[in-house]
């Protein structure tokens, strides 16, 4: 396939056994819980595209976006600093290529539990 495409990647988080139950109070999460999240969530995503483009994670041009989502309460307001860690991981891994927009939104809920979950969209060759 020739050509430049977009791959959008839904919610990636870490369900089962995940380090940290909801409503999630992060100024209580140790580092290495939230870290686990972010580590996870990435991975996730990059698996996604990976699968997306045949197996061949060297198609992946750039990251475009992530959005993430963070079930916190209604008075938690650091969901930005919680949807760094992605963001960080992905610009490190990737280079360049792994820079992207970013936003970062509060739920007050998440499908299975997942405290943080982030999807993406993906430029392609």
């Amino acid at each position: 396939k020739s050509g430049l495409g977009s791959i959008r990647v839904g919610g990636q988080g870490k369900a089962e056994g995940s380090c940290i139950s909801p409503p999630v109070e992060f100024l209580s999460v140790s580092s290495a819980d939230e870290a686990l999240v972010y580590i996870v969530s990435s991975i996730n995503l990059l698996a996604q595209v990976k699968a997306a483009c045949g197996g061949d994670l060297d198609r992946l041009v750039r990251v475009v976006k992530l959005t993430g989502f963070v079930n916190s309460t209604a008075d938690y307001t650091d969901q930005p600093k919680v949807v760094n860690g992605a963001s960080d991981l992905l610009a490190e891994a990737l280079g360049d290529a792994g820079k992207h927009s970013r936003s970062a939104v509060s739920a007050a809920s998440l499908p299975l539990g997942v405290a943080v979950e982030i999807e993406g969209i993906f430029q392609v060759s």
